[in-house]
């Protein structure tokens, strides 16, 4: 199997090098909105771009084609078979359960993390306690998902009837008179317990989002619906839902496009096994274990075109409020 010399570069230079190519990003950007007028500011502009160029082009650009290339050749990555390895996610039975799994988690963590960042974004607005019941929502957010992933494997930690549990959940279930059980091992409650670890996360992130633009809500126009006689679930549909609706778009498309990509939750918690798996994960598990360089890059490229749709949706919404404001 042949690889180039930047696959054999170490983690902390692979993010080193996606530092400064988001980086030369925003600085190309701005120099597109603000175009050097003489011939000696382009001088300056191409010298102070081209190290980060160089970067984003290596560190970026590369990967992502040699990526593709790879899509298109067998596992050793040298003979070319075409769309062989796209066929084949579509044939194999465990690869459609990857790619159900992986649907799943886009459908439920997203509109789950984002309702429920909205709602108690709602409810504590303006309350006596509103810093305090912010903070202990927002605190997932401050561990990493292989953090929060061993706090969840604790809480779903099965032992033998006989024994104490120290799983909370299966010791509320003892107390209930229930059986405690292998939650991690059963499909597809499984599945459904891992999607709860990424809404615990990214609930908090919502919150904060939506709570920010709860508050730019005028309050006049507040106040003139309560002299209406609007009640507390009209005033949420009439004025707080329609007003925070761009803001409520941004916060879905980010948690979906992180959900996409979700790998830490699954690999800590069950390794993609007992019907886990999602594409990340199969993904690592295909090219790194298996050594199926081909199929692995064939779901990275899928995973990647599963990606660019909400991107697209993103920037144009964006585009769209900056031409309205």
């Amino acid at each position: 199997m042949e690889f180039s010399f930047l696959d054999e570069l170490p983690k902390i230079v692979w993010m080193l090098i996606g530092i400064v190519a988001f980086l030369g990003v925003i600085g190309l950007v701005l120099v597109l909105l603000d175009a050097p007028r003489t011939k000696r500011d382009r001088w300056q502009a191409v010298a102070f771009l081209a190290p980060a160029l160089i970067l984003l082009i290596g560190g970026l650009v590369y990967p992502v084609l040699r990526t593709t290339v790879l899509s298109l050749h067998d596992r050793s990555g040298t003979e070319f078979v075409g769309l062989a390895n796209y066929v084949w996610m579509f044939q194999r039975p465990e690869i459609l359960l990857v790619l159900r799994n992986t649907l799943l988690w886009v459908l439920f963590a997203p509109l789950l993390a984002t309702g429920i960042g909205l709602v108690y974004a709602v409810l504590v607005d303006r309350s006596r306690f509103e810093p305090v019941a912010k903070s202990l929502v927002f605190m997932p957010m401050a561990i990493s998902f292989v953090g929060a992933s061993i706090i969840w494997r604790f809480v779903f930690a099965y032992r033998p009837a006989d024994q104490e549990q120290y799983g909370l959940f299966n010791q509320i279930i003892v107390w209930f008179g229930g059986q405690p059980r292998l939650w991690l091992l059963e499909q597809p409650v499984n599945t459904f317990l891992l999607i709860l670890v990424l809404i615990w996360v990214q609930a908090g992130f919502a919150m904060v989002v939506l709570s920010a633009a709860i508050k730019a809500i005028p309050a006049e126009m507040v106040e003139a619906a309560r002299i209406d006689g609007a009640g507390a679930w009209q005033l949420f549909t009439r004025i707080t839902l329609p007003t925070v609706w761009p803001t409520l778009l941004v916060v879905l498309v980010t948690i979906t496009v992180q959900t996409l990509k979700i790998f830490d939750i699954v690999r800590t918690m069950t390794g993609g096994n007992y019907g886990t798996s999602v594409i990340a994960n199969e993904m690592y598990s295909q090219a790194f274990q298996q050594g199926q360089v081909g199929q692995g890059s064939a779901l990275a490229v899928f995973l990647f075109l599963l990606v660019i749709p909400l991107v697209i949706v993103q920037i144009r919404r964006t585009r769209k409020a900056r031409e309205l404001a």
